[in-house]
């Protein structure tokens, strides 16, 4: 435990608990830094910090006289992850930190660069939470806040891990999150324009995902796609040791050659001019990619080939191209793709299994990129033989706007539906499906919740599914 006096030069013994800059989140004895959003100011926010329980606040302007202790600071953003830091111990100081970035993948590549490393030696922070052995806390953002981020860096520093596998999201660079991280390994998978909504324009998004690579340590490496179109560019912006993956023959390791089933993939790759073979429980080309990714951060950290391939048949990732124990005589997988450029690779892997129909159920968020919703519908009419366009995230958007502005440039040809109720989309696509069909249920992946105009609702994919499965049989 700490006092303000350890924290800062203040002649106190008042026991601080933790750090936040969100007035609602405050618990008794937290110090709450007044840091400057992108539309609040939370110095505003102080009485109401100080009712929930703050001991101390950190200003950077006058706010006048309050009951607790004010500590003034020139930048309160620039304060507050390095207080962090300090109220932990700095944890970032005891584990190498692999540092994932991309508009697709990063879930995947991070979870499999845990399962690789072991789940006792590598903790991970990403959309599907921060876990650890004997540890698991459910996330909102895919990068939290700097209090978050410490806290389970210190929890993962005191359940024995020496590494860290963490999404950088984009927006988590824009509203500097990372600002205080140095990172050991850094990994790009893919770009593609995405989240305009926060960052304007795609010149913006890429540059936000490049200062991963900034932040590179100058010993450390960075694993940068080779098939992808903007390597150059990422390259470019490395401060480490360039590492590449992919099909070219100057890869450092090399996909030379691939098998796709409906349950695994044979995977030939090269390393240092050896070639070996792999069963790879993962499914579709682009998750080639990501482990070939993932065993090159293995592989730059010391870890014996033998090892990390031994692992790869644990390797299991929840809500991304997750096939369901159903037992009928088609397929339903639940994949977290919401990008159009996801959602074509997993359409197109279904395509080329062997199949009758394909049955694509699928939204798009509101309060986000508006303009790619008919790029997603054309994508779905195109490659689906039946699409349900469905509800997604609406926040305060309707959600039949959102399902209207999907279908917009499709054609009379194109066979699909509009239903609302996402638990009854999935009805409707048991519904409809026979023989070797494939049910692919996209957007949601393992999310816990819904997010519609009153907050976040509880919801789950796969228990729709399910429930869908067995009332059908009735």
């Amino acid at each position: 435990m700490k006092t303000l006096r350890d924290l800062y030069d203040i002649d106190s013994d008042i026991e601080v608990t933790g750090i936040s800059m969100n007035s609602k989140e405050v618990e008794k004895g937290n110090i709450f830094v007044c840091t400057m959003g992108v539309t609040a100011d939370r110095h505003d926010y102080i009485d109401d910090a100080i009712d929930h329980g703050a001991v101390a606040c950190v200003v950077s302007r006058d706010v006048g006289e309050k009951s607790v202790p004010l500590i003034r600071v020139d930048d309160t953003n620039y304060e507050f992850p390095r207080l962090c830091q300090k109220f932990y111990d700095y944890p970032d100081d005891d584990l190498k930190i692999v540092g994932i970035t991309g508009t697709d993948g990063k879930t995947t590549l991070a979870l499999i660069v845990q399962t690789l490393m072991g789940i006792k030696n590598c903790g991970y922070i990403g959309t599907n939470g921060a876990i650890c052995e004997g540890f698991h806390e459910h996330l909102i953002n895919t990068t939290p806040d700097a209090d978050l981020l410490y806290k389970f860096m210190d929890i993962f520093r005191n359940k024995g891990c020496k590494y860290l596998s963490i999404e950088t999201s984009s927006e988590a660079f824009y509203r500097e999150r990372l600002q205080t991280f140095d990172f050991d390994v850094s990994v790009f998978t893919n770009v593609a324009p995405e989240h305009l909504n926060i960052h304007k324009t795609f010149e913006h998004y890429f540059n936000s995902k490049l200062q991963l690579f900034r932040q590179t340590k100058e010993n450390g490496y960075c694993i940068i796609n080779r098939d992808e179109e903007h390597f150059d560019r990422v390259k470019e912006n490395c401060n480490g040791k360039v590492l590449t993956y992919g099909k070219d023959e100057s890869c450092d390791l090399r996909i030379v050659d691939f098998k796709l089933f409906r349950d695994h993939t044979d995977i030939t790759f090269s390393y240092e001019n050896k070639e070996f073979k792999v069963n790879s429980p993962l499914l579709a080309e682009y998750n080639i990619y990501n482990l070939a990714a993932a065993m090159l951060v293995c592989l730059c950290q010391g870890f014996e080939l033998d090892k990390i391939i031994e692992n790869i048949k644990n390797i299991k990732v929840e809500g991304r191209m997750e096939v369901l124990d159903i037992d009928e005589p088609y397929t339903i997988i639940i994949d977290f793709a919401h990008t159009p450029h996801a959602i074509e690779a997993i359409l197109k892997f279904a395509r080329d299994l062997d199949h009758n129909k394909i049955i694509t159920v699928i939204g798009s968020a509101g309060g986000r990129d508006a303009e790619k919703r008919p790029v997603i519908g054309n994508v779905c009419g195109e490659l689906s033989d039946v699409t349900i366009f469905t509800t997604d995230d609406p926040r305060n958007e309707d959600p039949k706007e959102i399902c209207d502005q999907m279908v917009s440039e499709l054609d009379d040809k194109v066979n699909y539906e509009i239903v609302l109720d996402r638990g009854k989309a999935i009805d409707r696509a048991v519904e409809l499906a026979g023989d070797k069909d494939i049910i692919l249920l996209l957007c949601k992946g393992n999310e816990p919740y819904q997010i519609t105009a009153n907050g976040y609702e509880p919801y789950s994919e796969m228990e729709e599914a399910l429930r869908a499965v067995r009332e059908a049989k009735k």
